[in-house]
């Protein structure tokens, strides 16, 4: 295999990877700044000196359990920044806010052994399909270690098939399951709808008064997130008194414009290290604007991260057709994969010829 070969097979693997990636369980990074990394000197996790740094719990050898020492809680100062960067979701990031500032009393008169009023972290994210629910409840996660509110900050992402079972008795272990890997942290339960069976036989209903029950009796370290469509949100949050009393914070995420969602193409390349030629823009943004017919069919960001595999599909088979091409090549986005990727001819502009010349 000559050099040009391994080349191409090295930019063919980097878009199978993306591809490979769920997009449901993917890092805030898509859309903002990455997280930070964890300090390496975890001595410096615990503020108070009489109290341990909090550990996780991982299996060994043998099957025997080992603890491990988590990182520190980050900055709330960073993840506000880290929030700040976010393309888009200006409502979201007000709302987030109020929380961070509200949570943040709360924990100061709980502290001061003064009262505090009944304030439910437990949140409904409803909007359509790529619109960064997942990414801002694993942010509200670490704001919530961040504050002290929860120990460790992790997020348990499920939906339907991952809490009911098909036999009498077995949902409610798989649902404790499921709580368990979250205590210390946030449980999102994607399309949380789906758990409202419609026959007599469906057990959803059994998942539900699991994670009720487990809201009441881990109040302290466990935050429960649901999410999914905005009418189905609603039906599904007033089908049981039991989720109207522990939910009642909304969080509604907007569709994201066109501009918006051009931004987070240009993130994506510049994360990539790739550069677009001239008019690559504007052709970027015909072929969001074609595909957003509406933002359930598009998926919004899903829909941007697709178009951006497509280019970069088609600017890999650009390249193995040459007999020879550069580093700039490989981080150079053309029109003519724009075009290939949209399924469309192209044809390159004849060189405009200089003065004075025949």
């Amino acid at each position: 295999m000559d050099k040009k070969d391994e080349i191409i097979l090295r930019q063919l693997d980097v878009i199978r990877s993306m591809s490979e990636n769920s997009l449901n369980r993917m890092n805030e990074d898509f859309w903002g700044a990455p997280k930070p990394a964890a300090p390496a000197d975890g001595a410096a996790a615990a503020k108070d000196d009489k109290k341990a740094p909090p550990t996780a719990t991982s299996g060994g050898e043998g099957g025997e359990k080992k603890e491990e020492e988590l990182p520190p809680p980050e900055k709330i100062e960073d993840l506000k920044a880290e929030l700040d960067s976010y393309i888009g979701l200006a409502e979201i990031k007000k709302e987030v806010n109020n929380l961070i500032n509200m949570a943040t009393v709360f924990k100061r008169r709980q502290e001061a052994e003064l009262p505090t009023t009944d304030f439910s972290l437990h949140m409904v994210f409803t909007g359509n399909p790529g619109t960064g629910k997942t990414m801002i409840a694993r942010l509200m996660a670490r704001i919530y270690r961040s504050l002290g509110i929860l120990s460790k900050g992790q997020l348990v992402e499920v939906d339907r098939s991952g809490l009911v079972a098909g036999y009498v008795g077995q949902t409610a272990i798989k649902t404790q399951q499921q709580i368990q890997k979250a205590l210390g942290g946030v449980l999102f339960i994607d399309e949380a709808y789906a758990l409202n069976g419609k026959s007599e036989n469906d057990f959803g209903q059994e998942a539900i008064d699991t994670i009720l029950k487990a809201m009441e009796d881990h109040r302290d370290d466990l935050v429960v997130i649901v999410a999914g469509y905005d009418e189905l949100m609603e039906q599904f949050i007033h089908s049981n008194p039991g989720l109207e009393s522990r939910f009642n914070r909304y969080l509604h995420f907007e569709d994201y414009t066109t501009d918006e969602m051009v931004g987070i193409f240009k993130l994506q390349c510049k994360k990539g290290c790739y550069q677009l030629a001239d008019g690559v823009e504007a052709e970027v943004r015909e072929f969001i604007d074609e595909s957003n017919d509406d933002g359930i069919t598009f998926g919004n960001a899903r829909g941007v991260r697709n178009i951006f595999e497509h280019i970069l599909t088609e600017q890999a088979n650009r390249l193995a057709a040459m007999d020879e091409f550069t580093k700039d090549d490989l981080m150079t986005i053309t029109v003519e994969d724009v075009f290939h990727a949209r399924g469309m001819d192209y044809d390159a502009p004849l060189p405009v010829a200089e003065e004075g010349e025949s």
